[in-house]
């Protein structure tokens, strides 16, 4: 995170204080640079489960970010691929990241479209949205809302799918310094506005099915294997897929 080309201490203690668009605004120069981009493995990972079901017709990534994901639903989608997220700046940097990489061979055509999640500007035209890395910025009453609005945006059979990692252990440093980040964002939130929403502990796999369900989808999970198990035999990261039927 601070290598010479992540941001520094002071540029990430500035975007902390800030709202969740202005602080991705500032952030997105570097952002690729930082651990908060999804991990190559993860989108590899998906890609190969997604390639066993499609193709698809149209994609969209739900807050697309830098446009990571959506490199990814360009191998997956004949005709079409959409990134949408409200920071002007993420999607300036996914554009410029469209472009140094453009295909030669025609579709998917590739567009790009600031908006909130929680209302999108699109009609049900999808057959396969994705999302990765970006539930920790939803608040858990947030979900039916969120999970309502892609449901609305896909075709018949159209399908969401997103990967969720298993928590930590309680074993595990890593399940202190999610706790303690998460309590620290509390604090935050708590004495400083505007508020910058984003929890590490709140995107709980039960809960998520059981909103999903509820917003109209038929939901499975799948084993992303590359990740191995846990001491139970649990895996790791499930890819969650929910399909309207």
């Amino acid at each position: 995170m601070f290598s010479p080309h992540g941001p520094t201490l002071r540029e990430l203690t500035v975007q902390a204080l800030s709202s969740v668009e202005r602080g991705y605004d500032l952030l997105a120069p570097k952002f690729d640079h930082t651990p908060f981009r999804t991990p190559d493995a993860v989108l590899d990972a998906v890609q190969g489960e997604l390639k066993g079901m499609g193709p698809f017709v149209h994609g969209l990534d739900l807050c697309c970010g830098t446009g990571a994901g959506t490199e990814v639903l360009r191998t997956v989608c004949r005709e079409s691929v959409t990134g949408v997220d409200f920071s002007a700046a993420m999607l300036a940097v996914a554009r410029a990241r469209a472009r140094a990489r453009v295909r030669s061979d025609g579709p998917p055509h590739v567009a790009w479209v600031r908006g909130d999640a929680r209302a999108l500007p699109f009609g049900p035209v999808f057959d396969l949205a994705v999302s990765f890395g970006a539930f920790g910025h939803f608040l858990p009453r947030e979900l039916p809302g969120l999970f309502a609005e892609v449901h609305s945006v896909l075709r018949p059979g159209g399908r969401f799918v997103f990967p969720v990692g298993a928590p930590p252990s309680p074993s595990s440093p890593w399940y202190w310094a999610l706790l303690g980040f998460d309590a620290a964002m509390r604090v935050r939130n708590a004495l400083w506005r505007p508020p910058f929403v984003m929890y590490y502990r709140t995107f709980r796999f039960g809960d998520v099915r059981r909103e999903l369900t509820r917003a109209g989808f038929t939901v499975e999970h799948r084993a992303l294997t590359a990740f191995g198990h846990r001491p139970d035999g649990s895996p790791r990261c499930r890819l969650i897929v929910a399909a309207r039927t």
